[in-house]
């Protein structure tokens, strides 16, 4: 039996094995003047079970489609209708309130994400963009197909779990970074957002400063294994320059003078937005790859599909494994854990503390700014620490030229 409700607010229940209802005709009922449920319609069914069917609320405002397609019971009515008066009540029309869950639903983490993406792709360094990029597109994937307005911390902290499970802690924090960035992006866009969910989500542990200086022996066997290749080069100028590796993997014939033997790095792409002048000295010359026809960076292999800019050596990951298993072989165990920045570092020590290069000439070959390298006096002393730099680069080169006869072995390691 399926229950109507009468004008008094009392429930009549109607018999589907009644004359009326074999006769297929519909069952009215009013709501109760305060429970808001309006004319309801009992319709049977091919069973011969009434149906209650709501045509209309009684309030225009109070207009509204069942819930779920459940069989409404007294009950279940008297509840939606008592939820739909406290929306009205708080100044909300439930029409409005399920247009605008509709429009939620389709604010996913992909359609944000790719939204913040193309905004950020115009504001970003290339690297930087591909990093974060990469850890929206990849890394959050799981929860792309959820709506941004009902994305939890719980969902978070899991997926930043799941993250450092399979691919260690400083991978997790950057994808929480670049997840946090997106949502301060999308709130400051007008999303109304309650808050950025990865706030309170716990941060994971982040590594203490490196501080890895590779050995002669190691820097040797890193010089040697190097191929005749784009990466074998970038890795070598790496070592002769001490320059950062995207500087050098983005390094563009417009920036070099060979004829004035001299690099120039412009501002916008230096980690302190100051441009840099290196000397490059001959063997550093020497690495330069061929000019190709129609390309403006040395190294990598050009745009990944047609129409797409341009772009420097891309593939960091798998060339420096495959750099890493011909060490291995060579000196027959693994080198211990390096990465190319740790070249840097090493050059930056080994020219202070083997070769004796002043701490301010140091400082200038790595383009940075403190001591008496800073405010005017840096201006002032630029050409001046030009040639010592170049002298400095130069001891540099050939101290590398010697210690590349090292050999690495279970015992020097």
């Amino acid at each position: 039996m399926v229950a109507t409700e009468a004008i008094d607010g009392c429930f009549e229940y109607n018999d589907p094995s009644s004359a009326s209802t074999q006769a297929g005709r519909d069952h009215l009922g009013w709501g109760a003047p305060r429970s808001g449920a309006g004319l309801w319609r009992s319709a049977p069914t091919r069973s011969g079970d009434l149906r209650p069917q709501v045509p209309r609320i009684r309030s225009a405002a109070l207009r509204h489609d069942r819930p779920s397609r459940r069989a409404w019971t007294p009950e279940l009515a008297r509840k939606e209708a008592k939820r739909l008066l406290g929306l009205v009540a708080n100044g909300k029309d439930p029409a409005d309130e399920k247009a605008k869950a509709r429009l939620q639903a389709a604010d996913t983490l992909l359609v944000i994400a790719d939204q913040y993406l193309r905004n950020a792709k115009q504001r970003l360094k290339p690297r930087t963009y591909s990093e974060i990029e990469r850890y929206l597109l990849a890394s959050w994937k799981p929860l792309h197909p959820v709506s941004v307005f009902q994305i939890t911390r719980r969902h978070i902290s899991a997926r930043i779990a799941e993250i450092a499970s399979a691919h260690g802690s400083v991978s997790a924090a950057r994808a929480r970074t670049a997840l946090s960035s997106m949502f301060n992006w999308a709130i400051r866009e007008g999303l109304d957002i309650a808050a950025n969910p990865v706030l309170g989500t716990n941060r994971p542990a982040q590594p203490g400063s490196r501080e890895r200086v590779l050995t002669e022996t190691e820097l040797s066997a890193i010089w040697r294994a190097c191929g005749d290749d784009d990466y074998g080069r970038i890795v070598r100028l790496l070592l002769l320059t001490a320059q950062r590796r995207d500087e050098v993997g983005s390094l563009q014939w417009a920036e070099l003078d060979t004829g004035l033997e001299l690099w120039t790095l412009p501002a916008a792409r230096t980690k302190n937005h100051r441009e840099h002048l290196l000397p490059l000295v001959p063997a550093a010359l020497a690495l330069l790859p061929p000019r190709r026809v129609g390309r403006d960076f040395l190294f990598g292999d050009g745009p990944r599909r047609s129409g797409d800019p341009h772009r420097g050596f891309s593939g960091w990951s798998k060339s420096k494994a495959a750099l890493d298993a011909r060490i291995a072989e060579a000196a027959g165990e693994p080198l211990p854990h390096w990465t190319v920045h740790d070249l840097r570092r090493s050059a930056s020590t080994l020219m202070a503390d083997k070769l004796g290069v002043l701490p301010h000439i140091v400082e200038a070959i790595l383009n940075h700014v403190s001591g008496h390298r800073a405010g005017v006096a840096g201006v002032y002393n630029r050409a001046r620490y030009a040639t010592e730099m170049r002298e400095a680069l130069q001891r540099w080169a050939w101290h590398v030229e010697v210690l590349s006869t090292h050999k690495l072995g279970k015992a020097a390691a």
